[in-house]
């Protein structure tokens, strides 16, 4: 048996973006706009970072796998 890793979606409330951690622990801003992944740029949080995590179906909305 084997564990299903998947995106985590978040919202920075600091600026106002979408940003996902991937199955390694890596994070993302991505833009609001179809496939947001192949958009994604690094991000890198500071202590002024406030994640905020969003439900999965709204992955979909963003276009994002898994």
């Amino acid at each position: 048996m084997y564990a299903v890793r998947k995106l985590a979606l978040f919202i920075d409330r600091s600026n106002q973006q979408w940003v996902v951690q991937d199955p390694e622990g890596n994070y993302w801003i991505v833009p609001s706009d179809d496939n947001a992944w192949d958009h994604r740029k690094p991000f890198y949080p500071s202590e002024d970072t406030e994640l905020e995590p969003i439900p999965a179906h709204y992955k979909y909305t963003l276009g994002l796998p898994y």
